[in-house]
């Protein structure tokens, strides 16, 4: 059985500490520079032998060869000393004596334990297995006070890193037979230390809740239990001078100065205080804004539109390196690869304004040698080929480099995508590196939510995004709500033949209950076949053709009569087709840019409905960051206008018209505005719709990381032109809802509140004031 051997622990951390235990001698404890000291004078003379004791597991060979005196060295007390001090250096023993027995000399050695294992005990936040990696002590390795400390300082960094300064760990010696120790780590891990407090010094311009909410360290609240941002992490604060100090170039400072942050612990080590020195300096605006060329063939007035940047606006360090590399890509598009646009910057400091001169110089003439690929393990060479913007042979084009990064990591293939060049065989001559970290493509969901329009929902999908590292994606999808149910089966190959050329194919079931809407449910089956191409970076062009068996079933008894003659089956075969051309700077939120979308589908080459059926969508997103200085401030306009006109005798379906309500009409319900049979109060849908939507999006007066977004919106819309019969309300007239909503990114999912009032409507029409939708994937 072991004991503890506490005492004896403490008793070797201090004779490494240089106190004299274990009958080590005086000189030797307090300093291995200092020879022992000679009670009684030795006798010189020639050494006949080393003999070795104390050892056991070490061979007494190994022991000599770390010694500086042999047998037939005249015997020299300096190179004893020095052989004591060898050998304790090695690590292997607790303790050395060298005496001499006439003409022998002999080393006593008593040798450290061997370590039978490591334990670790209290941990719970950090496993087994995150730690062992950072410490030295391993079973069967020697063990050494020196070690046993060093690894608990290492073990404690790495608390520290986690933001657990309070952390204690004590090494424990239990002592076991034939020299062995079993070594255990008693940790008590604490509490995570957060960030008390944030202060600002020097600042003027900008107040210190302003700052906090620029800077990534954010101050402990209790709405952070899902975010780290509030944990102490010394890593960010650089990051966080950096926010700082763009944040000022951005509104007009450009000698702003962020010092080195302070971080004081409190006394109690839960908490940190943490201080951002800065210099602001005065603040500038822009003067005189002009473009020079060494190329006579370039026309700099043409170039002049990609400035945005005018005089009169405050100074915006991000928006003319944003210029200045716009400028430097429309030059390369004209058919000058080899520019160098350098903005040149004269300040009036007296009228604290800066005039900029964006300089177009020739740049060096170097083509591109070799492209390589490092990292990809799974994933083709091919695959990333594909998405670079120039090939080997091109002029070297950074702009072009850094649009093919950014593809690459749209892929969302790689973890990281790091580009670099190096040069190549010949002065003008670069090579292009490209190295990657493979990520897990596949994915797995399963979510689940409630949304106005399809109730209680949940849905599960499977997916691979880069099938056997060819870049093929395969999805099936399966959605069961209250109103609406959906499986999906695709495949698609982004880029077929590795080129300009997306291929895809979708098998899909949808069952939707309508009953709430016009008394009947619908379903359809069937499958589409799709291509896609890229004219440019912005236009795109899509084709189709489905086959489509629809069903209008579960007719209710008081159904309209326009309603109960579309029971049955019918078959559409459809081309159709979208061109669009897209420069918002996100597909989601976008905050800048536009989207001009035509869409248009034609059915009857066979099936049993034929019609034309076009929609032209467009979307206007304008920033106001720079006037009110917040990037969440955009106002958004988006417009949509659809006509629908059948032929041939084979008149559409009202599963093939338009509705207006609801998502593309707030404060109307689903279907709740357009064409409805009066007696009954069927929805019947309309062949020419048209909407609008003005919507302006703020932050709400709450802490950014809540993910909060304020919204204020006025939809109008119109939907006519349906059956003709009687009894039909069916009016051009245009509808109106205004409301408020909020947007909250949560941690569970997105999740939109919207209450609308409906100002402008017809009698007939269905209204709502709440719209709520959640959403979630885990």
């Amino acid at each position: 059985m072991g004991r503890p051997l506490h005492a004896t622990f403490r008793a070797l951390l201090l004779a490494t500490a240089g106190i004299g235990l274990l009958a080590m001698p005086e000189a030797v404890a307090q300093s291995p520079r200092r020879a022992a000291p000679a009670a009684a004078p030795q006798p010189q003379g020639v050494i006949t032998s080393v003999d070795i004791r104390g050892n056991q597991r070490i061979e007494a060979e190994t022991i000599r060869s770390y010694m500086l005196l042999q047998p037939g060295d005249p015997y020299d007390p300096d190179r004893s000393d020095r052989s004591l001090r060898s050998l304790f250096q090695t690590g292997l023993f607790r303790d050395v004596r060298i005496t001499r027995d006439g003409s022998r000399l002999v080393v006593q050695v008593q040798e450290n334990p061997i370590v039978n294992r490591v334990a670790f005990e209290g941990n719970r936040r950090i496993s087994d297995d995150n730690i062992r990696p950072e410490i030295q002590l391993r079973a069967r390795s020697v063990f050494t006070p020196q070690l046993a400390q060093g690894d608990r300082q290492r073990i404690l960094d790495l608390y520290a890193r986690r933001g657990r300064y309070a952390a204690r760990v004590e090494p424990k010696i239990i002592e076991l037979d034939q020299n062995r120790v079993d070594v255990v780590f008693e940790i008590t891990e604490g509490e995570v230390a957060q960030v008390a407090r944030i202060n600002f010094v020097g600042n003027s311009a900008f107040s210190d809740s302003r700052l906090r909410e620029v800077v990534a360290t954010k101050e402990q609240a209790f709405y952070r239990i899902f975010s780290t941002s509030d944990t102490f992490d010394p890593d960010r604060l650089s990051f966080d001078r950096e926010l700082l100090r763009r944040y000022y170039l951005r509104n007009g400072y450009p000698d702003i100065q962020v010092g080195n942050p302070s971080a004081e612990l409190a006394p109690d080590r839960s908490g940190f205080f943490i201080t951002y020195p800065m210099t602001e300096g005065q603040r500038f605006s822009f003067g005189e804004i002009t473009i020079t060329s060494a190329f006579p063939n370039l026309n700099t007035q043409e170039l002049r539109r990609f400035i945005e940047i005018r005089s009169g606006d405050w100074y915006d360090g991000d928006a003319v390196e944003r210029t200045s590399q716009a400028i430097a890509d429309a030059a390369n598009l004209r058919g000058f690869p080899f520019v160098d646009v350098q903005p040149q910057i004269t300040r009036d400091t007296d009228a604290r304004r800066i005039n900029i001169t964006f300089a177009i110089n020739e740049a060096p003439r170097i083509f591109v040698e070799r492209i390589d690929i490092e990292g990809n393990t799974r994933t083709q060479d091919r695959v990333i080929r594909r998405e670079f913007r120039l090939a080997e042979g091109d002029a070297f084009n950074a702009a072009q480099v850094r649009r093919s990064r950014e593809r690459i990591r749209n892929l969302n293939y790689f973890g990281d995508v790091q580009i670099t060049s190096a040069p190549g065989s010949a002065p003008d001559r670069t090579i292009i590196t490209t190295r990657l970290q493979e990520r897990a493509t596949g994915e797995v969901s399963v979510g689940g939510g409630y949304s106005t329009d399809a109730g209680f929902l949940a849905d599960f999908g499977i997916r691979e995004r880069n099938l056997s590292g060819t870049g093929l994606d395969a999805r099936i999808a399966a959605t069961i709500a209250q109103r609406r149910s959906q499986l999906d089966l695709s495949i698609t190959d982004p880029a077929f033949l590795d080129r300009n050329l997306a291929l895809g194919a979708d098998v899909f079931y949808i069952q939707r209950n309508l009953l709430n809407i016009a008394n009947y449910s619908e379903r359809r089956a069937g499958f589409a076949l799709r291509a896609g191409w890229e004219f440019n970076e912005r236009l795109r062009q899509n084709v189709s053709y489905s086959l489509v068996q629809r069903e209008v079933y579960n007719i209710q008894a008081g159904a309209s009569r326009y309603v109960t003659e579309q029971r049955g089956s019918t078959l559409l075969s459809q081309v159709s087709q979208t061109l669009s051309y897209d420069t918002r700077d996100n597909f989601l939120e976008p905050r800048r840019g536009y989207l001009i979308r035509l869409g248009t589908d034609l059915a009857g080459l066979g099936g049993d409905v034929a019609y034309f059926r076009g929609r032209l969508d467009g979307g206007l997103h304008l920033p106001f960051e720079r006037i009110l200085g917040h990037e969440d401030y955009v106002l958004s306009f988006t417009a949509s206008v659809g006509i629908l006109e059948s032929f041939g005798n084979r008149p559409d379906r009202i599963v093939d018209r338009f509705f207006l309500g609801g998502e593309n009409l707030r404060g109307f319900a689903l279907a709740g505005a357009g064409p409805r049979d009066l007696n009954t109060g069927d929805a019947l849908g309309g062949r020419f719709m048209w909407t609008q939507s003005s919507e302006f999006r703020f932050p709400l007066p709450v802490p950014s990381e809540l993910g909060l977004i304020g919204r204020a919106f006025v939809d109008i819309g119109s939907l006519s032109r349906t059956v003709a019969g009687t009894g039909i309300g069916d009016t051009a007239a245009p509808r109106v809802g205004a409301g408020v909503g909020i947007s909250w990114r949560s941690p569970f999912g997105l999740i939109n509140i919207d209450v609308a009032q409906a100002v402008a409507k017809q009698r007939y029409d269905e209204t709502q004031v709440v719209r709520f939708g959640f959403g979630t994937r885990f």
